[in-house]
């Protein structure tokens, strides 16, 4: 059976949440569901990423990959009005959520796909790339998406990534020091890393 949330299809049958939550100022309300990462509350890493996130200097739109339901990218539209938004997530279930929520919460600057990391993007000029990445598709996957993400970025775009110290960010790091310009840890709090990688 198919339960992960990195699949395309989840076959766990469907049992949605609804809730409301408070990020960068605007109470959002959420639906998740079974088979979509974090069914209950917006997860720790997305909000130190949410609250954390600033906007570059480069103008232009943003991107969120492996957006799951939405929260880093609804609540980044709420917030950043004038900037286009784009969401895309490998979950068929879940992309049909964040469609769902970016509408109950009225946010018209985005644009919602499923894609298999960068499979269906078609812009390749983002200012910021924001990712919760999938940990446990695995390493290669994860260094995949950092690969891509520097391609699809303009000269001074930003990739911000979140993840544990246990799950891997060192080697994360490590990975984004290769291929970026600059690398920074914004922040550290209970073992999550918010990562900057400046192309």
């Amino acid at each position: 059976m198919t339960q992960h949330y990195y699949s395309r299809k989840p076959e766990v049958g469907s049992d949605e949440q609804t809730w409301t939550y408070e990020l960068r100022g605007h109470a959002l309300s959420f639906t998740s569901d079974r088979g979509v990462f974090s069914k209950k509350e917006v997860d720790f890493g997305s909000r130190l990423l949410i609250e954390h996130f600033q906007l570059p200097a480069e103008d232009g739109p943003i991107l969120d990959v492996g957006c799951g339901y939405g929260p880093i990218g609804i609540a980044l539209a709420k917030e950043f009005q004038l900037r286009n938004i784009f969401m895309v997530d490998i979950n068929e279930r879940a992309i049909e959520l964040a469609k769902k929520n970016a509408e109950n919460n009225k946010v018209n600057n985005v644009a919602i796909e499923q894609s298999d990391l960068f499979t269906n993007v078609k812009q390749r000029d983002f200012a910021s790339i924001l990712t919760n990445p999938p940990i446990r598709a695995g390493k290669k996957v994860v260094h995949q998406l950092f690969e891509d993400a520097y391609h699809y970025m303009l000269d001074g775009g930003e990739l911000w990534v979140v993840i544990q110290k246990k799950q891997g960010a060192p080697s994360a790091i490590e990975k984004l020091e290769s291929m970026f310009t600059i690398v920074e840890v914004v922040t550290k709090k209970k073992g999550y890393y918010i990562v900057k990688a400046i192309k």
